[in-house]
């Protein structure tokens, strides 16, 4: 058998982040290529195809969002015995539960904003929620990715109007943040470098994200040595902590008197080149196809470790 197994590539899915997931699978299959067999496969739903053989092949999950990253691909993938890159079920299920992410990292090294859990079918008072946590609010879901359903309240009559229109599922409202918003990647429990988002009319969310032009990035950021090197340590240590593995990124806000503010890890995180986690790999001077080949490295390895026969 060789030791360099096809590497198949899944994208797509029932995601609502279906569509950035197949630029992500686009952009990292055309670049394995270069120096491997690559498939790509646009799933049209949250499945894992059947003709699929772990013997034969490395899967690597690019979909963000639910299902590819929140830990029930993973478990399909366990359960069939594949060799895949990126967190494990445990872990991906784990940092797309932002509320359960913060308290297991809450000895790394960052602050908090704070924070308020509820279901959508049973929404909190917005009056007394305003008064405590006001006067800016920021209310998302509690497991999606990409700044899906993100709000910004800045009224306790919009902060009434927006529970009101949620859609069904788990939800958490936080106390809006102001401050920097940096990035940094994690290559095999390593950080990169420190990206700074800065979005056209302050808010990062999925209109901003995926725009052209509506938002600008700075990397490496300009940080004081010490607050980047606390950063580093900061992320390496929330890494960890989650039981990541292979690669990640975590998003986190830079506040004046030098805190951390934890936003969340993303295990699955935008694959393009022009994405935020390979402009963290190129502060170290890492291309993007430099930056692929690392990514997948670990789950071909332990692919050769399951299937190869020992010489000798």
């Amino acid at each position: 058998m060789s030791d360099t197994p096809l590497i198949t590539v899944l994208c797509g899915s029932a995601s609502e982040e279906a569509e950035v997931s197949r630029v992500s699978g686009r952009a990292l299959a055309e670049t394995l290529a270069q120096s491997h067999e690559v498939e790509l496969i646009d799933l049209p739903a949250n499945f894992l195809p059947d003709n699929l053989d772990p013997a034969e092949t490395v899967i690597f999950p690019a979909l963000h969002g639910t299902f590819g990253e929140d830990g029930q691909l993973q478990s399909m993938l366990e359960e069939r015995g594949f060799a895949y890159a990126g967190c494990d079920a445990r872990a991906s299920a784990l940092c797309m539960n932002k509320i359960d992410t913060k308290a297991v990292v809450a000895d790394c090294g960052f602050d908090f904003a704070r924070d308020l859990t509820f279901q959508s079918a049973t929404p909190p008072d917005a009056a007394a929620l305003f008064a405590e946590m006001g006067p800016r609010l920021v209310v998302k879901p509690m497991d999606k990715g990409s700044s899906v359903g993100l709000h910004i309240v800045e009224s306790e009559e919009h902060l009434d109007r927006i529970l009101g229109e949620l859609p069904p599922g788990s939800w958490m409202l936080e106390e809006f943040i102001t401050g920097r918003e940096m990035t940094i990647g994690l290559l095999d429990g390593q950080a990169m470098g420190i990206v700074e988002i800065v979005p056209e009319g302050g808010v990062y969310d999925y209109a901003h994200k995926y725009t052209a032009g509506a938002t600008s990035y700075r990397y490496p950021a300009e940080v004081d040595e010490a607050v980047s090197a606390r950063a580093r340590q900061a992320a390496e240590k929330a890494f960890a902590a989650c039981g990541c593995r292979d690669f990640a990124r975590l998003d986190f806000i830079l506040l004046e008197d030098g805190r951390l503010i934890f936003l969340e890890i993303n295990t699955i995180p935008g694959l393009t080149p022009t994405s935020l986690l390979p402009k963290s790999a190129s502060c170290l001077g890492m291309d993007f196809a430099a930056l692929a080949g690392r990514m997948i490295a670990p789950a071909i390895e332990r692919f050769n470790q399951k299937h190869l026969i020992p010489h000798g």
